[in-house]
């Protein structure tokens, strides 16, 4: 049970000028990380962003936080959270921030947190943070401020560090991508590391102006992709998030791919590469068209709970190596200990060229199940697991769907929302069911 009152599924998140995105709720969460993270290993935090207006305010306030506490900083400025992980790591900090809402509109923001391995914080940790982000700030002794330092290059290490997932003895000159980078933190980054290995690359959304990010472009909204791919005659599409640690897929035929079809993809090369160990973790809401295209293949799946935190605990509790949302999270705990959208494409990319085929081939034996997800957005705070019709209906949806069906109501841990997702084999009784449930839970 998640009783914390500031982290949800993914860190902590809300709209700028709100609590707890405000400047003051910044600098008390600066001085908790400080305290509770920052004094172990090397005393130094890195600190990135993405490309949204509010970024270097917010930054201000928990750097200062963060410097209160006699511990450094090392600032990354816009690049993608998953570069903070790896920065953590080869720079040997204690700790790793992003300032970043990630597929959220500009008027949100947030904060993630990386421990000194460059994995996100676990429950326990940031219940400590929480209680000390309760703690009365005390302006310091200014001899014991921690100091600010830039990272010379970050860019270039980071793009170094996804170019050497990529097999060296191959190329991508074969290939012509569309890059949807979201106006986020991908937009030179990603552009560069596709060129660099050979690509014909035409881009979208690379023009960040603080405001526009994630504005009809990127995972979440891939119709500009899909009529670019179509139009240019590409290969494949690749839409980022606006952190750049999700990535959806167009194939050349315009489908989109997802992150349940894209860890199919790598799993499916792993094992021909005697690269697996284990199986797959996904989630409660992986296609169970995947759950029985891995198990004809003979790779084991485990559904682990919502949230890209949940499927890398899982991997490590069961020594497997690769796991992934159905959003486009993709955990590949061989290369990297977080999801990284462009890792993940560098390893679709090479299944393509081993395999010969297009990612539309590669995903011809796998038959998705209809699948209905819905947001409802609430203006209050309501307890559906109480409603007694729901609860009938959550009873006895298999009578209504059949064998292999599945529905899952759950609250959203970084919107105010519930949401839907209801799978069967009969598209039209899953759509009804589906806008059944979410009138229900419009009424409530």
């Amino acid at each position: 049970m998640n009783n914390l009152q500031y982290f949800k599924t993914d860190g902590i998140r809300g709209t700028v000028g709100k609590n707890p995105m405000t400047p003051e709720f910044l600098l008390k969460l600066g001085s908790a990380i400080g305290v509770v993270l920052g004094q172990k290993k090397t005393k130094k935090i890195i600190i990135g962003k993405d490309t949204r207006i509010s970024g270097s305010m917010l930054q201000s306030a928990l750097e200062f936080g963060i410097l209160s506490t006699g511990v450094s900083t090392l600032l990354a400025d816009c690049i993608p959270t998953s570069a903070i992980s790896y920065f953590t790591r080869f720079f040997n900090a204690s700790s790793g921030v992003v300032i970043s809402a990630s597929h959220n509109v500009c008027d949100d923001n947030g904060i993630k947190i990386f421990d000194k391995n460059g994995i996100k914080l676990t429950k326990e940790v940031e219940r400590v943070v929480e209680k000390n982000i309760m703690n009365t700030f005390f302006y310091p002794d200014f001899i014991y401020f921690g100091c600010s330092r830039q990272i010379i290059n970050a860019e270039s290490h980071y793009i170094n560090f996804c170019k050497n997932t990529f097999p060296e003895h191959l190329n991508l000159s074969r290939f012509t991508i569309v890059l949807d980078c979201a106006n986020g933190s991908t937009y030179r980054v990603a552009p560069k590391i596709f060129e660099d290995l050979g690509a014909k690359i035409i881009t979208v959304s690379i023009k960040p102006n603080g405001i526009n990010i994630n504005k009809n472009s990127g995972s979440t909204n891939i119709l500009k992709l899909k009529q670019l791919v179509i139009s240019k005659k590409a290969d494949i599409g690749l839409a980022f998030d606006g952190d750049g640690d999700r990535v959806i897929m167009v194939d050349h035929l315009g489908n989109e791919i997802d992150g349940d079809q894209i860890i199919y993809v790598i799993a499916k090369e792993y094992l021909r590469t005697k690269q697996l160990n284990g199986g797959v973790v996904g989630t409660l809401m992986t296609n169970m068209g995947i759950i029985l295209g891995l198990k004809n293949i003979g790779i084991p799946f485990y559904a682990a709970q919502i949230g890209d935190r949940n499927v890398y605990s899982k991997i490590q509790e069961k020594k497997w190596i690769l796991g992934a949302e159905k959003s486009g999270h993709i955990i590949l705990s061989d290369k990297h200990s977080t999801g990284d959208g462009i890792i993940a494409s560098l390893q679709v990319l090479s299944s393509m060229i081993n395999n010969n085929m297009t990612l539309n081939h590669l995903l011809s034996e796998i038959k998705l199940f209809p699948q209905i997800l819905l947001n409802v957005f609430l203006k209050k705070d309501v307890n559906f697991e109480k409603e007694q019709k729901i609860q009938n209906i959550l009873s006895k949806y298999k009578d209504i769907l059949g064998y292999n069906s599945r529905v899952l109501l759950r609250k959203s841990g970084t919107e105010p929302c519930i949401r839907i997702m209801v799978e069967g084999q009969n598209y039209l009784k899953v759509y009804r069911l589906a806008h059944y449930i979410a009138k229900l839970i419009q009424l409530l």
